[in-house]
């Protein structure tokens, strides 16, 4: 939510959009155009003058280094390519097996090197280079610049393209900022077999970051606990300069001990004969699924020139037994420009808990932070609980999900709550279907919520919080006022190209961040058009950032029209690639 001043035209708006008669207004797409360095784009934020914020995905021509191959590996590849050419529609198996050693592979086969990287990233092996997916870029009308955080050129001049970088907003007065990791770097190691090895380590999991120049100068947030990296985020900041986020305040002491010790820890000779100082430790933090740094929700007091001059730190819900050695966690997404922080965090999943077990069970709960405290909005946390506030207006309106049991499967809902009321009772509008997973990711000063839901019915079979058949999504626009909620797309021409699929800020002018689904050229992993057999060109889906910005005129009634129909069928597959963990933290699981 961008906070503007209101105009005659804006309130006009609104009331044009809120009323869904012949005089409602529609919405047309503003496209952030393609980019030729990334397949997908995903919308973020924008500000009062229209500059968008998105991430981006599928870097083409990833730098692989592939004199770091080995023959095993090239082995690897051509056997991944061999079992996964028969469920992959869009690639053949290995082409050229001459040219794949000579690391001048063909397209197709360069998709499976990347994709063979990509698996050893997710084993955690540290011998692999690292393939990061999510860069920031701005987008000011036709001109779309990449923002370079904290990544790195190897040696050979390139940027590693290894770090994970996310854009949460850009201020009035273009103030860009979010998160960002290091960059993995190559550590040259001679182990106790005398045998060179390539290991890849980074700095820091997460920091966060605040540019007032387009990426020219970056300025890093950073923790209490900065110790073998520390994390920290900045997730909003208001009008007043005011940010907030979340930084990491202690570190878990087993794991600590095991750096520093001598018998079998990282500090151990005989261990360090074997393998680098920063690759033990590497180690022993993936092992932690929970991490190894408590968090605490914090407010950032920023200056003129970006610098932060206070850091607060706004609490957690609960209070553990003292002998409880598990991490934990409180985060703050949004801030008002009353100071008012809402964000989630650790509570207990019973509301009568005095006196906490050392291994009392608990979740992640949406709080507000008012006046030192942290503030559950859940008054039934066995019922209603892994749930999130992504925003709050200046009239105190926050929005977000709740996770609670819906036709016997687990569902998020979205809803709002007056943080103005004693009781914050947690209101759950209807959304796209009663068995639909729905979210609310942003609220604006005239109550228009924005977010995204569920519009299939089928059975996604749902295990242990993922699925292999996942429901498609659309972007959806609440009406508190009116409590009208409707789907994007109902806004648009029914002939148009675009599929909204999620919505993620809304400003006063009703303008809508928002990520569409898309039809273009098809190109292959160095970005190359990818043509048949008899010359043709092919084209693919994908999912790009838009603006969406409403224009008189009347809702088109589209019941009869086909080509309706047909731009809301994505393909399953491009659906799955939005539901991985990439640019927010609403999708992140909390292990116990």
């Amino acid at each position: 939510m961008n906070k503007f001043l209101k105009s005659v035209i804006a309130i006009g708006i609104a009331s044009s959009i809120t009323s869904f008669t012949s005089q409602s207004a529609t919405y047309q797409v503003v496209d952030t155009n393609s980019l030729t360095t990334h397949k997908y784009s995903n919308a973020k934020a924008h500000n009062a003058s229209g500059v968008m914020a998105f991430s981006a995905s599928s870097v083409y021509n990833f730098p692989v280094q592939f004199d770091l191959l080995t023959e095993n590996d090239f082995q690897g590849i051509e056997n991944l390519a061999f079992t996964g050419s028969k469920t992959n529609t869009l690639l053949n198996s290995i082409e050229d097996r001459v040219a794949l050693r000579a690391g001048t592979p063909t397209g197709n086969d360069f998709a499976w090197v990347v994709k063979y990287l990509q698996q050893s990233n997710q084993v955690k092996n540290s011998r692999y280079q690292k393939v990061g997916d999510s860069n920031i870029f701005l987008n000011q009308g036709d001109v779309n610049t990449e923002i370079t955080v904290f990544d790195q050129v190897l040696a050979n001049g390139i940027l590693s393209r290894s770090t994970f970088d996310f854009a949460y907003g850009i201020t009035n007065d273009n103030w860009l900022y979010g998160r960002a990791s290091a960059p993995y770097l190559p550590i040259n190691f001679t182990d106790s077999n005398g045998v060179d090895v390539t290991y890849w380590s980074r700095e820091f999991i997460s920091r966060g970051f605040l540019t007032l120049d387009n990426g020219n100068t970056i300025k890093e947030v950073l923790p209490p606990e900065s110790n073998y990296g520390g994390e920290s985020a900045l997730l909003k900041v208001n009008n007043n300069h005011i940010g907030v986020g979340y930084v990491s305040t202690s570190i878990k002491q087993s794991v600590l001990d095991f750096f520093l010790s001598d018998t079998g820890g990282c500090a151990d000779p005989t261990v360090l004969k074997d393998i680098p100082f920063e690759i033990c430790i590497d180690r022993a933090k993936k092992v932690e699924n929970a991490g190894i740094y408590s968090l605490e929700a914090a407010k950032f007091t920023f200056d003129g020139q970006g610098n932060v001059t206070n850091t607060e730190l706004l609490g957690n819900l609960v209070t553990p037994h003292v002998d409880d050695i598990r991490v934990y966690k409180s985060y703050a997404l949004a801030v008002n420009n009353h100071g008012v922080a809402v964000g989630y965090a650790t509570g207990w999943t019973k509301n009568d808990i005095t006196e906490p077990k050392t291994n009392q069970t608990r979740n992640l709960y949406a709080v507000m932070y008012k006046e030192g405290k942290a503030i559950s909005f859940t008054k039934n946390p066995d019922k209603e609980f892994d749930s999130r506030a992504f925003d709050i207006n200046d009239a105190g309106i926050a929005v977000g999900h709740v996770t609670k049991s819906v036709n016997g499967s687990a569902r998020t809902k979205f809803y709002y709550v007056d943080t103005n009321n004693a009781d914050l009772t947690m209101v759950f509008p209807s959304d796209f279907f009663t068995g639909s997973a729905s979210t609310a990711t942003a609220i604006n000063e005239q109550g228009m919520i924005v977010g995204e839901g569920e519009v299939e019915t089928h059975n996604d079979n749902i295990r242990n919080g993922t699925t292999n058949n996942p429901r498609r999504r659309h972007g959806f626009l609440y009406d508190i006022n009116s409590d009208k909620f409707s789907d994007l797309n109902d806004f648009l021409s029914c002939n148009s190209d675009y599929t909204i699929i999620s919505a993620s800020d809304i400003n006063e002018n009703n303008e809508i961040s928002a990520t569409a689904v898309f039809k273009v050229d098809r190109h292959d992993a160095y970005g190359e058009l990818v043509k048949d057999s008899s010359g043709t060109q092919l084209t693919e889906d994908v999912y790009r950032a838009v603006m969406l910005t409403p224009i008189a005129g009347e809702i088109e009634d589209c019941s009869k029209v086909e080509k309706k129909v047909k731009r809301q069928g994505a393909s399953f597959g491009l659906f799955s690639l939005l539901l991985l963990p990439l640019a927010m933290l609403r999708r992140r699981q909390y292990k116990k």
